[in-house]
């Protein structure tokens, strides 16, 4: 396995601290609001990553926090509290919203197939080891009290650029016109590890501690969290390519003072989803989630699909014209699968040609996780001459890592269909054609939304519209 991490810029071979066991950390959601799709990019890629993993023989152990506090607008601890914002927005309480887009967030993964980590932890659940953690670097030298906040002295961690390979003075607090410099750090760079005080008075998550009663900032959780969890050293921590310059850089200060260790062996970044306007946001442009997605009568797994023919460290501009062409390519190759005899025969033998196959398929995971290249090795199983019984052992072997639901049946026999809803679905197709006939799309599209939200999904061809089942 070969591996891009991010801390020395070089593809490396993978190497666990202790053989086939492998620790990782995920940087998960700050539950304020529904997650939108270039946050869910980063989480596929992460999926992927973990089921290669397993797929090439190592056991792994997962941890992703869930951010329920402490989380500001800036990484540089500015701005309002988002569980504070998204509490007020919605007129409930912070504990409700957090409990909400916690359980809003896993029902998007599990649309998208991604995998539940081994370990899921709240933010809120850890204050104690926190306080814990703060008092030992207090004690060690590497922090300061000002203005009733404890802050980290990044001076006193000559390693703090190694990550992020910037020049301090690009790391400034003060980069934006619209961000107001802290003049009680010693340093612009310095971090809160708890606050008791803020710009902000009517924060609603608060707790005691040796220094006040306040709430921990957010850098932090992710260090004790996987400290508690997975140890003092792991081997891949993941997150976005926007947590290199401040989040992971912080958490890597303090860790590694706490541990006096190296912490973290492989530093693993996903690359953006852009939009028209840039970097997919919640602030800006059209907020595109799951949910909008299957409104507009997209398979989530067809923007899986979409995602895994691009490259994790790639930028990938998004559009509907492209998860249009990239769900007409899916359903495609769904139906070639499902066409193939699934013979059950116990005496399989895979040839050789099937196990040329296989191999390649690892070794495209394997090269940095070249996932367009696994699903392109997947089509050349499906245009070989295997006989339909290897052709679909192969396919399962693969989808397991892809996570595509090849296999999984979209149709059922007629026999088994009720006569009467099969006359319903047929009235409602006639009726969509009739609509578009008319130029009447927005009752046609709330024809084919009703119908998709029954399971129904409708292929217009040039025979006419075909419907069938997910």
């Amino acid at each position: 396995m070969k591996l891009f991490n991010s801390m020395t810029k070089t593809i490396e071979t993978f190497v666990p601290y202790n053989g086939p066991e492998v620790k990782m950390y995920t940087c998960g959601p700050t539950v304020y609001n529904y997650a939108h799709i270039g946050n869910l990019r980063t989480y596929i890629h992460e999926d992927i990553l973990e089921k290669t993993l397993n797929y090439l023989g190592y056991d792994v152990k997962r941890v992703m926090n869930i951010t329920d506090v402490g989380h500001l607008e800036s990484d540089a601890d500015d701005g309002e509290d988002k569980m504070l914002k998204g509490a007020q927005r919605e007129n409930k309480t912070v504990w409700q919203v957090a409990a909400f887009y916690t359980d809003a967030f896993f029902v998007d993964c599990e649309k998208l197939n991604i995998k539940k980590p081994d370990i899921i932890a709240k933010a809120t659940d850890y204050v104690p080891q926190y306080i814990e953690f703060i008092k030992t670097l207090e004690a060690k030298g590497y922090t300061y009290f000002a203005n009733g906040n404890v802050y980290f002295d990044i001076s006193k961690f000559p390693k703090y650029t190694e990550l992020s390979k910037m020049n301090l003075e690009d790391l400034r607090i003060a980069h934006r016109d619209d961000v107001e410099e802290d003049l009680h750090k010693k340093n612009p760079q310095d971090f809160v590890l708890w606050f008791t005080k803020s710009k902000f008075d009517n924060q609603a998550m608060k707790w005691d501690s040796p220094w006040g009663v306040g709430y921990p900032g957010w850098h932090i959780e992710c260090s004790v969290i996987a400290l508690s969890n997975l140890g003092e050293q792991m081997d891949i921590h993941c997150g976005g390519v926007d947590h290199i310059p401040v989040h992971h850089t912080n958490e890597i200060a303090q860790t590694e003072s706490y541990t006096g260790k190296t912490w973290t062996k492989y530093w693993w970044h996903a690359e953006f989803l852009n939009d028209s306007l840039g970097k997919m946001s919640k602030s800006a442009g059209e907020f595109l989630t799951v949910s909008l997605l299957e409104k507009k009568a997209f398979d989530p797994l067809s923007y899986r699909y979409y995602v895994l023919n691009s490259h994790y460290r790639k930028q990938l501009a998004f559009g509907f014209e492209n998860l249009e062409m990239a769900q007409t390519a899916y359903q495609k190759l769904k139906r070639k699968t499902l066409a193939l005899k699934k013979d059950h025969q116990e005496d399989l033998i895979i040839t050789e040609a099937g196990n040329k196959l296989r191999a390649a398929f690892k070794e495209t995971l394997a090269d940095d996780l070249n996932t367009a290249n696994a699903i392109t090795v997947l089509y050349d199983v499906l245009k070989s001459d295997l006989l339909d019984a290897e052709k679909v052992s192969i396919i399962e072997e693969m989808d397991r890592v892809l996570s595509l639901d090849l296999l999984k049946e979209a149709e059922v026999s007629e026999e088994d269909v009720n006569s009467d809803e099969v006359v319903w679905i047929e009235n409602l197709v006639e009726a969509r054609v009739k609509a578009k006939a008319d130029r009447d799309f927005a009752k046609a599209d709330a024809i084919r939304d009703e119908l998709k939200a029954k399971g129904i999904i409708l292929t217009d061809t040039a025979e006419g519209c075909k419907w069938s089942r997910i």
